[in-house]
């Protein structure tokens, strides 16, 4: 027998390792049929910790109006309410994907962007404010605790549309938990793969960049591993070709059959079956072939699961069982068993499984056009090749009244949910028509999953909502799913017929979430509860009304009888021998050890029983000394829901209490209905209070500066806890706290060069982002002028960034202005248009509706013919080029003792320059001059200057033709102005026009005051001087302003930040040059001094050291 052989009759067989079942149990749980299953989406489910409340991206607007995040329940909320399941008899927890997730609606789980992780959002973490940390290992340790086992729904069909970590990387996920409520602060493009303007595009424009990297969109090999499949629109719902279709937008069907994608799946979701967990729900089985299943996924899962039993509750089998969607009423989907679910519970031919191909590089570079429907490379052509055949088998059947050994020697080790009998639960009639017609196309229908309704459907044909029969008809059913077999299911609220009548799935409208069948019903479960043993329990609050309700207590006593009885778990069947009065009755037997008759919807006979004493466990009726072949008649009332089942040799008396449904004579009601209100979430995360990742800051953030040098502040933004920036190839430089730091770049720089400062900071997540940002030094007096020949004047549209990096269009908006200047070159007339202080743009020229193309990264002046429609051609022109002198500042008057003045030449082949008729200076490339200390108030100093230049090509040629220019500038010393002198740094609200109103001096202003003076060779820092004896002032711009300062807080030279709303600080990092012996002195940020500062920031000042400090 070989290993894999062996493991698959491991998983139905008692395991060694099995501990003493709990009270509640007769009989050990050997298998995954002594359980019941109760499916929670756990998002929606019980919200345990608030601090990871998130907002989904999609219709946030309905979510907030709601107080109702995609993202409520969690972890924690599972592990608060595991009393609550126990209590209603359940054994088992099915829970929704927990993979690390993408897509504008993905609370459900099922759009994996990342399967190596689990998504943050499930997770409880101290850092976030939360009581403890709770991870999902947490989750299953305390499910073993209380006997309970974890069953993980997994999906291997698809991934969503962001790519996948291992698969397509195209983004880099945020960490920090403030973040996930914000596409862009979650989500950071990976630019190797998706355009630098992504987070620019409208949403069909970033969906068109990501596709190709999944899907050869755009007609490229991209996906040159063939990790997903590429057949586009050219398959069927209702054909084979399903396998390799798309089923959904954000559901990205992978390419399975491929070893390198079944490899990396299997490891990681073997990394749960390592925790612990009990089994797997497969999403979407019927999107994947049988044989890829019984090749690449079953028998790798069923090994790891041998190999970590010990992990497991009870060390019992590791149980899988998939979802093959048939919305039809026949057991066989449309007459094509290898579209049904039946077919993947048998094993596939062996020929075939010997032929998989497991070389993972057959498929590198196998380029799949997307939309190739023909296509079937490697093992997809096995795959299609697989005979769709239906088989046969009694291993659900009692023979000759009967037990017997059941064949698995065919079985794949895959169990299913029965899809057909859940399309049919309208009523426990059909169920048990589609299960006397298709139980033996099953290797062993007794482990089909079964439910009447669930995330995704409800019984056909009107599946889109949750089940709405009425609280009888749920009775029915429920009584049938108990003690019929297969392993019952029920999904999340059923047991209060929550949201009946909903629509299941509200997604991708903005109907609210709460008025769904994915509803959140955490408002039924408040309160405490304590299971002491499943079905039994103590309870206070909503939860004692919700467990009390009259369908509640149909389940615990169901789950109370199906537990005490092996037979009704894991027992074969027969209607042989059972004669119903009003519904239905049937015997089930499990080996030696137990045998039970049951009658639904009334009473029965039943004949042909083996020789024992019978004893009803619903009414506590005997029927004993029935001899062998012998007949027992039951009788009971004929309502739906009712039930009786006699068990053979029973001897421990009545289970359960009576209730509305089952009872001896009379109907006992407990609580009704309950119904509660969703009075929504305290917290939350919206998109609003994204931080983003950790970064480094930069004051100005790159671009060009038109001084001699430049100045820039850095600092960590608030996601960052540590970082470090390196100017050029300078030293890495770290950066810790709050505290920002400075550099200066220019001095050693001539105009166009250009300095490159790259960085990294890593957050509370433990990743490193790393980025860079360029400054580039240019000349201050530089223009640009387009010059056009034309037969008429043509519109000139002209586009470019500033050095804010903001667009500006100087020429207007389309189609820009029409040229009127011109001028003669080389004989030639020219349209001209001078654009100044943009050092690259971009233009198109149009006339009559008529353009040409984008003309982009001018950088000088250039000159175009154009032909009047759509064709501008570049033109070379020898011309003149002036030299000149500039002055920076550019003459004016000044206050303090002296200036310096920055002095330019241009265009030349020699420059000089003379102060107030003295010595003549010859210039060989710029100088600073320090002028005025020897000037009285008024006095003026003149600058005089003289350049020779030549004649120059635009793009490269030189001709001799030199010319000469002379000029001068005047500069004057005034009065320092009486008053205090107070400064503002713009760096943090960056307000258009810096003003400030004050009052109390000899003159006040009116609101909003006066514009500020922007101070020469400084970035964002602005300058006045109000009069004397001022008392306070306001800053403000944009609409923003600061609180009064006023008082002691207002200082002669202090510099001043507005922080927002209303908020302010003074400005002061670091000031001063060496520390001396002087004693420290701590101000507060308003100025005040401070003897015993306690934790917070201050200005520290130490002789001539001024600095901003953290004290701890």
């Amino acid at each position: 027998m070989n290993k894999v052989q062996k493991l698959l009759l491991g998983g139905l067989m008692a395991c060694a390792a099995v501990q003493a079942p709990a009270a509640t149990f007769v009989g050990e749980r050997t298998d995954f049929r002594d359980e019941t299953i109760y499916f929670a989406m756990t998002t929606r489910f019980y919200d345990g910790d608030q601090t990871n409340n998130v907002c989904g991206w999609d219709h946030q607007a309905v979510q907030i109006a709601n107080n109702d995040p995609d993202w409520r329940g969690d972890f924690k909320g599972l592990i608060d309410k595991l009393d609550y399941i126990k209590a209603l008899g359940f054994t088992a927890i099915w829970i929704t994907p927990i993979v690390q997730n993408c897509s504008g609606t993905d609370f459900h789980g099922y759009h994996a962007m990342d399967f190596s992780n689990v998504d943050l959002r499930y997770e409880s973490r101290k850092e976030w404010g939360a009581a403890e940390d709770v991870r999902f290992q947490d989750l299953i340790d305390a499910a073993h605790a209380k006997g309970m086992k974890i069953i993980l729904d997994i999906v291997l069909n698809h991934t969503g549309n962001f790519g996948e970590k291992h698969f397509a990387e195209l983004f880099y996920r945020s960490q920090d938990i403030r973040n996930q409520a914000s596409v862009s602060a979650s989500l950071i493009p990976n630019y190797d793969k998706l355009p630098s303007n992504y987070n620019e595009l409208d949403g069909k424009g970033q969906y068109n960049a990501r596709f190709p990297y999944l899907k050869n969109t755009d007609g490229t090999n991209k996906d040159n591993h063939n990790y997903w499949h590429h057949v586009g629109t050219g398959w069927n719902w209702d054909e084979p070709t399903r396998w390799w279709g798309q089923i959904a937008g954000d559901c990205v069907d992978l390419n399975t059959e491929n070893p390198a994608v079944s490899e990396y799946l299997v490891e990681q979701y073997g990394k749960f079956i390592a925790m612990g967990v009990d089994g797997f729900r497969i999403d979407t089985t019927g999107h994947i072939s049988r044989l890829t299943f019984n090749t690449s996924f079953i028998p790798q899962f069923l090994e790891l699961g041998e190999q970590y039993k010990s992990k497991r509750l009870n060390g019992a089998p590791f149980f899988m069982f998939g979802e093959c969607c048939a919305r039809f009423s026949d057991v066989t989907y449309r007459d094509q068993p290898n579209l049904s679910s039946y077919f993947y519970t048998w094993k596939s031919p062996q020929d075939l499984v010997d032929q998989w191909n497991w070389d993972p590089t057959f498929w590198d570079n196998i380029f799949v056009r997307e939309g190739d429907d023909s296509a079937r490379p490697g093992n997809m052509a096995l795959c299609d090749a697989e005979p769709s055949v239906m088989r046969e088998s009694d291993n659900v059947f009692m023979k000759n009244g009967a037990w017997h050994e059941p064949d698995y020697s065919d079985y794949s080790g895959f169990s299913i949910i029965d899809f057909p009998m859940h399309y049919n639960f309208n009523n426990a009639a059909a169920a048990v028509n589609v299960a006397k017609s298709g139980d033996k196309y099953y290797n062993d229908a007794s482990f089909n999953v079964v439910y009447v309704d669930s995330h995704d459907y409800c019984p056909g044909p009107n599946d889109g909502t949750r089940f709405n029969g009425g609280t009888a008809q749920w009775a029915e059913n429920l009584s049938l799913m108990f003690t019929f077999r297969g392993i019952p299911c029920i999904y999340y609220g059923s047991e209060v017929e929550f949201k009946k009548g909903m629509k299941v799935d509200a997604g991708g409208t903005d109907n609210p979430v709460k008025d769904s069948g994915r509803a959140y019903f955490g408002a039924y479960l408040e309160g405490d509860v304590t299971a002491s043993d499943f079905g039994q329990y103590t309870a206070s609050g909503n939860v004692a009304q919700t467990l009390d309700g009259d369908l509640s207590q149909h389940i615990i006593r169901l789950n109370q009888i199906r537990a005490a009885v092996p037979a009704l778990r894991k027992g074969q069947y027969t209607w042989d021998g059972c004669s119903a009065n009003d519904g239905w009755a049937f015997k089930r037997a499990y080996k030696n050890e137990s045998f039970a008759l049951v009658s639904i919807n009334g009473g029965a006979t039943f004949t042909g029983l083996p020789a024992g004493n019978y004893y009803d466990v619903v009414t506590g009726t005997a029927y004993n000394n029935i001899p062998a072949n012998g007949s027992i008649t039951v009788s009971a009332p004929s309502n739906q829901g009712q039930l009786r089942v006699i068990v053979k040799d029973w001897n421990k008396g009545v289970i359960g209490t009576d209730g509305k449904f089952i009872y001896k004579t009379e109907a006992v009601s407990h609580g009704g209905t309950p119904s509660f209100e969703d009075t929504g979430a305290e917290r939350f995360y919206t998109e609003d209070d994204a931080i983003g990742t950790a970064a480094v800051t930069f004051s100005p953030a790159g671009g060009s500066f038109k001084t001699e040098t430049q100045t820039v502040t850095v600092a960590l933004n608030e996601a960052a806890e540590s970082g470090w920036y390196k100017v050029g190839t300078g030293a890495m430089v770290n950066l810790t706290g709050t505290l920002s730091k400075t550099f200066t770049i220019g001095a050693d720089m001539n105009y166009g060069d250009r300095v490159t400062v790259t960085w990294g900071a890593t957050g509370s997540d433990g990743q490193e982002y790393t980025g860079s940002v360029t400054y580039r030094k240019v000349d201050p007096s530089a223009t640009i002028t387009i010059h056009v020949k034309a037969d008429a004047a043509p519109n000139l549209y002209v586009w470019g960034d500033n050095d804010e990096g903001q667009e500006v269009k100087p020429a207007g908006a389309w189609p820009g202005t029409t040229l009127s200047e011109t001028k003669e070159v080389n004989g030639k007339t020219y349209y001209y248009f001078t654009v100044d202080g943009l050092d690259s743009l971009n233009f198109i020229l149009n006339r009559n509706g008529q353009q040409t193309g984008n003309i982009t990264g001018i950088t000088e002046d250039v000159y175009y013919e154009y032909d009047g429609a759509t064709t501008a051609t570049k033109v070379e022109e020898v011309v003149t080029v002036e030299p000149v002198v500039h002055f920076s500042p550019n003459g004016g008057e000044f206050t303090d003792d002296e200036i310096e003045v920055t002095i330019r030449p241009r265009n030349h082949a020699t420059a000089t320059y003379c102060i107030d008729g003295g010595e003549t200076v010859t210039l060989t490339g710029d100088t600073t001059v320090k002028i005025g200390a020897d000037k009285e108030i008024d006095e003026s100093i003149v600058i005089t200057w003289t350049a020779t230049g030549a004649a120059t090509a635009t793009a490269s040629a030189r001709a001799a033709a030199a010319v000469t220019k002379t000029g001068s500038v005047t500069f004057t010393k005034r009065a320092k102005p009486e008053g205090m002198t107070v400064y503002f740094d713009n760096s943090i609200v960056k307000w258009n026009n810096v003003k400030i109103h004050y009052w109390g001096g000899s003159s006040s202003t009116n609101w909003p005051g006066v514009l500020m003076n922007a101070v020469p060779g400084k970035t964002d820092l602005y300058v006045y001087t109000v009069p004397t004896g001022t008392t306070g002032v306001v800053f403000n711009g944009d609409g923003g302003q600061t609180d009064d300062i006023k008082d002691g807080n207002l200082i002669d030279g202090m510099t001043y930040q507005a922080t927002g709303n209303r908020g302010w600080t003074t400005a002061i990092d670091s000031v001063g040059t060496d520390a001396t012996d002087a004693p420290v002195e701590f101000y507060n940020m308003q100025g005040m001094r401070v003897d015993n500062p306690v934790s917070g920031f201050y200005i520290m000042r130490c002789g001539n050291v001024v600095k901003k400090v953290y004290v701890r």
